[in-house]
């Protein structure tokens, strides 16, 4: 696609995509959303990316390989439920943490780091699968 418009307006919509992919991402725990949804927004960021300056840029633009990404989401997803063996409770048992920052109590949990595991993994491999599928030819 090699329109002037979408290449100028593409970086503006990555952005707000992504931010908003993560903002599913931990919104998931209360509400609909999550680790998948987000790491679908953002990996359609990332194709929107490629379509716009070509799959080279958006690889430039990730600075690691998305099975890399991937693959670390691989690796936290099992460590959140590894975390119960340290606390002596069964497999994949939910934990919670309460930081108290100031008024504002942040809760923490085995499943949002669990979610944050799936998102990178959704995230790193349609990321792959989009910029395999455009090539590396430039717009």
């Amino acid at each position: 696609m090699n329109s002037l418009i979408f290449r100028t307006i593409a970086p503006l919509i990555v952005a707000v995509m992504l931010v908003f992919s993560i903002y599913v991402c931990l919104r998931g725990h209360n509400e609909p959303g999550g680790g998948f949804i987000g790491g679908l927004i953002a990996a359609s960021a990332m194709a929107i990316l490629g379509m716009s300056g070509g799959a080279g840029e958006a690889r430039r633009a990730l600075r690691i390989d998305p099975l890399a990404i991937a693959g670390f989401g691989v690796f936290i997803a099992g460590l959140s439920g590894l975390l119960s063996l340290f606390t002596g409770t069964p497999f994949m048992t939910s934990i919670w943490v309460y930081l108290e920052l100031g008024q504002t109590t942040v809760p923490l949990s085995t499943p949002m780091v669990f979610d944050i595991g799936v998102y990178f993994v959704v995230f790193g491999t349609i990321s792959a699968v989009a910029l395999a599928l455009e090539g590396e030819e430039g717009p």
